[in-house]
This record gives C-alpha cells, structure tokens and sequence, in this order.
C-alpha cells in the first residue's frame, strides 16, 4: 500500500498536467453526445429535448429522400479524397523540402509563411478569394484583359469551382501537413543519412529509401485520420468562398452546407442533428475499416 501511495504522490504532477486536457474533453467532446437523442425526436424548445416526441429515423429520411442526396455525398466524398490524397503528397514534398533548408533563420521564415494561411479564419479567405475572382475588379480578371483575353464571371460557371476550392483548401492547410511531416523527419537519426552518402547514396536515393520508409507511421495515422472526416466538409470553404452563390451549388454544395441551408430555411433541428450523427457514425466506421485494413497489411502501422 505504501507503494502504491508513494507511486500516487510521485505522480500528482502528471495528474495535474492531465488535468485541463480531460476537462476540456469532457466539456466540449462528451457531455454534447447527450445531444445525440435530438437526431430521433421533434425537437420542440416549448418542450425541452428530453419531452420532446420520439420520431424514430424520420429526420434521417431527407438526407436520403431529397432530389440532392447523390449530388452532396458525391461532392462531400470526391472532395475529400482529392484533399486527402493531394494534401498527404503535398506535404510530404514541402516537409522534406523544409527539412533540407540549413539555415535555421530562413527556415523559421518558410515554416511562418508556410502556415500562415492555415490560421487565417476562412472569412479573410473568402475576402481574399473575391479580390482575385471578382468578375468586375478582380486581379486574375484583371490580368486576363491585360494579355488580351475576357473577363470571367467566377461566381456564375459552377464548372470552375472543383478547381478553385481544390486549391484554396491545398493552400490553407499544406502548412500543417507540413509542419507533422518535418516534426517527422527532423526525428530521423543522421547516421543513416551519413550512412548512406558513404555508399553513395545521392539525395534522391536517401530520400526513397531512408526519410520515406521512415515517415511512414505518420503518414498512414494521418491518413487514418483524414478517413474519419471523409463524410464531413469544412463548411466555411464550401458556403463562404462561393458567397452561398446558388449558380454554383451543383459543385460546391456539401452534406453540412445542405443541412445548414436546410436548418435557416425548415428551422429543424433534429434534422441537423441527425445529418452530424449520420456523418460521425459514418465516420467511425471509415476509420475502423481503414485500421482494419491497415493492420492487415502491416500490424505495426496500425493504430489500434
């Protein structure tokens, strides 16, 4: 018993540490799963959430119902994949790129600038993608008629916006990406690297067969992780960077920007409720079957 006590009191320090991180949790992650049971009742505020009726699966019924339900899976998935994949590449190349800059003032610069658009909140984004693409005073129009060519009304042809939010998502968050990958390749022990260039080995060389191999834990956690928010999408890219424009929802309209158009106009919040416990349901299974996947392919790459 004594030393159990005297194991407790050597570790009163790590509790304390532990401390504001399982309350944060416990406010912001857990308690709000109570909330879950709006997706099965007629929500009513008269009533409260708990004397509300029950309605069994009927909010989940216009997700799947509406005209629009392949149109927003299909956009809400693609668009996922497309920034799954590239910003997995993507950072990979800008972290090992960061990694080979010596000069540890100029790295510090490319790591600031670098992730700078990530902490930008997506309004500013919007403001700034409405500078570049305004049809009447915008620079990329502006430039168009200057080499010649017509100005293009962005916020009419839907056909464009795969392209533009590709790119503004890839901008704003290949600084993050970047920064694990570094964190991950900064780790490697230099002898191998030594090793290696004594063999020969060219930059090329120690980078496919030394800095990848390595960062491979990382790189499949990440991927792990990004399969969980393959049903969800960031709602200020797709609602705020096209100005809600209704010419474009056929490429820019996602599960969460259809529930919340949904909610402002029907006023149902059950039937937002059931969308975020479909999504996170949904989810959950993705990263199950991707671990799953994972530890059948290589158990030691796995997260559980």
């Amino acid at each position: 018993m004594n030393k159990k006590l005297r194991y407790f009191k050597r570790s009163i320090p790590f509790y304390i540490m532990f401390l504001p991180a399982f309350i944060y949790f416990l406010i912001n992650n857990y308690l709000p799963m109570f909330g879950i049971i709006m997706a099965f009742k007629n929500v009513s505020f008269r009533d409260g959430i708990i004397n509300s009726p029950w309605v069994g699966l009927t909010n989940f019924k216009f997700l799947f119902a509406s005209a629009d339900a392949w149109l927003i899976t299909r956009n809400t998935v693609l668009y996922n994949v497309v920034f799954l994949v590239l910003g997995q590449l993507l950072g990979i190349f800008v972290g090992i790129c960061l990694s080979e800059v010596r000069n540890k003032k100029a790295a510090r610069v490319y790591q600031t600038l670098i992730l700078l658009p990530h902490l930008m909140s997506m309004v500013i984004v919007s403001y700034l993608a409405n500078a570049i693409l305004n049809e009447n005073y915008g620079l990329l129009n502006r430039i168009l008629v200057v080499l010649g060519g017509e100005a293009i009304n962005w916020y009419a042809d839907a056909a464009y916006w795969p392209y533009i939010l590709t790119i503004i998502r890839i901008w704003a968050s290949i600084g993050f990406s970047s920064v694990i990958y570094l964190s991950s390749i900064v780790g490697i022990n230099e002898d191998y690297y030594e090793a290696a260039c004594l063999d020969g080995a060219n930059k090329w060389q120690q980078i496919r067969h030394i800095t990848l191999p390595l960062i491979k834990p990382t790189t499949v956690t990440l991927i792990i992780l990004g399969m969980g928010q393959m049903m969800r999408s960031d709602f200020g890219l797709f609602y705020l960077v096209p100005l809600n424009t209704g010419a474009l929802f056929r490429t820019t309209q996602t599960i969460d920007t259809y529930v919340y158009r949904a909610l402002m106009t029907l006023g149902n919040t059950g039937m937002s409720a059931a969308a975020g416990f479909y999504q996170s349901i949904v989810g959950f299974l993705l990263i199950l079957g991707a671990n799953w996947l994972i530890r059948k392919l290589s158990r030691e790459l796995a997260l559980f």
